[in-house]
């Protein structure tokens, strides 16, 4: 293959000069912590205390949270040493025929559903604030989710500097209000083992405790694999190694875990102090995982009063970066893989589905969507550290389809998504980490077999 022959994303490719590089704390750091920093995450963490141990949840997001770094890691090494975006960088690992698909449009798909989960998440906080619900004023919801996620989405693809400059600042504001609220909660820490109805039988295989901590873990995993295989994306403009491993780690690790920390003391004091908390929530029912962010939001209203509202609000605001990112990420996907379809357009057909899908409540599955995120994002990863480990730097784009990156995916994507196949697999906690294990077995496995294609060299500019 010559290089007139490369596919257009490729041919167009430029790394990001050294001139417009900078440190950790002015970019990666900050922009990691704003994704932790959301309802999503701190919601899924409920999931953690459906078992009566908040000491397991605390384990796995501790586990969780180093998994992140790991999933981070090489996708960020490699955009660092490139200059280069995930869309060019995975053209090694699955070819430049393959990488259009993969990780290319598969990575749009998922924004659009992250869209999605940001616009249900503020029309619901929106609600709770107004003392209402989706329930009882369904069209009132939906008006919401309209004018939320469309207006999202026209920020997205035309006003992404003013959303850049938000998010430097905006995280701050729920980060102390999931700290006042664990605070506020804190009383009915103690009293948090009695008040979940445990399951009469418990799973034969895994302990409860082992559940817990496993169902945090997955919760933080599946949560971030989009995010960590955008580390290419990030770390593009980092200056040096130690700015990749410091902006992972206080960005990531580190935040991941005081935000996680934080919901599951919050979540569990408010159980605690009133168990109608977990009954509500269908707590140890298979209801729960239709929207286990009730658990969240009946636990920031525990707190009470005015300042209850003032959270709620709060929340509402913090979804206003990743809502309009997310279009952003879809839009620029699909228009880096098909330049010949306006990028506008195509941003606001991304919001326009998502606010389908958070009008509908498919966006209330978050522990689904967490599985599925991880199920499809897990492996590439995976493939990508084990061509990294092979080779120790990035080789540029492969001839056609890289089947060794493919056939890796498709056997980590089987393992990851059994817990969201009903009637066939169950969901054992550990999706998103054995699916990167698996993905990064098999492709040292097919590369040693010769599934590797040429590399072809990118234009010298």
């Amino acid at each position: 293959m010559s290089q007139n022959d490369l596919p257009g994303y490729l041919k167009s490719a430029k790394a990001n000069p050294a001139g417009n590089r900078a440190p950790w704390y002015k970019n990666t750091a900050p922009s990691y912590a704003g994704i932790f920093l959301s309802v999503p995450f701190m919601a899924g963490m409920a999931g953690a205390l459906q078992y009566g141990s908040l000491w397991a949840g605390v384990v796995g997001l501790i586990i969780g949270a180093l998994f992140c770094f790991v999933l981070y890691y090489v996708p960020a090494l490699l955009g660092l040493r490139t200059g280069m975006p995930l869309y060019v960088v995975g053209s090694s690992t699955f070819g430049t025929h393959g990488g259009i698909l993969m990780p290319g449009l598969l990575m749009g798909v998922l924004q659009i559903g992250w869209h999605a989960v940001f616009t249900f998440t503020a029309a619901t906080f929106f609600m709770s604030a107004i003392n209402s619900s989706a329930q009882a004023n369904p069209t009132l919801f939906w008006g919401v989710c309209v004018v939320w996620g469309m207006i999202m989405a026209l920020v997205g693809a035309v006003g992404i500097g003013w959303l850049a400059w938000l998010s430097s600042w905006v995280p701050i504001f729920p980060l102390l209000i999931i700290i006042i609220a664990a605070f506020s909660n804190m009383s009915g820490l103690s009293k948090f083992n009695m008040s979940v109805a445990l399951p009469t039988a418990s799973a034969g295989l895994i302990p409860l405790l082992g559940l817990g901590a496993f169902a945090a873990l997955q919760s933080a995993a599946g949560f971030f694999a989009t995010a960590g295989a955008a580390g290419a994306d990030f770390a593009m403009n980092s200056r040096n190694e130690k700015d990749v491993v410091y902006g992972g780690f206080f960005g990531i690790t580190l935040v991941a875990f005081v935000a996680g920390l934080f919901a599951l003391l919050t979540i569990a004091g408010a159980i605690g102090n009133n168990p109608e908390i977990a009954v509500n929530a269908h707590m140890q029912t298979p209801q729960f995982f239709e929207d286990p962010s009730i658990a969240f939001r009946l636990s920031i209203g525990a707190v009470g009063g005015n300042i209850a509202k003032v959270m709620f609000w709060v929340f509402v605001i913090a979804c206003i970066c990743p809502t309009g990112f997310c279009a952003f990420l879809a839009g620029n996907a699909f228009s880096t893989m098909f330049p010949k379809l306006p990028r506008v357009g195509l941003t606001l057909v991304a919001g326009l589905i998502g606010v389908i899908l958070a009008g509908t409540g498919v966006a209330s599955k978050l522990i689904g969507f967490f599985l599925i995120i991880g199920a499809s994002f897990g492996p590439i990863i995976g493939a990508m550290t084990a061509e990294f480990i092979r080779h120790g730097k990035w080789c540029g784009p492969r001839k056609g389809i890289n089947w060794a990156g493919y056939i890796a995916w498709a056997l980590g994507f089987a393992v990851g998504i059994l817990g969201v196949i009903p009637g066939i697999g169950f969901a054992y906690g550990l999706e998103t980490l054995m699916s990167f294990i698996v993905g990064l077995a098999a492709y040292m496995i097919l590369a040693e077999m010769g599934l590797e294609p040429e590399v072809v060299e990118l234009p010298a500019e």
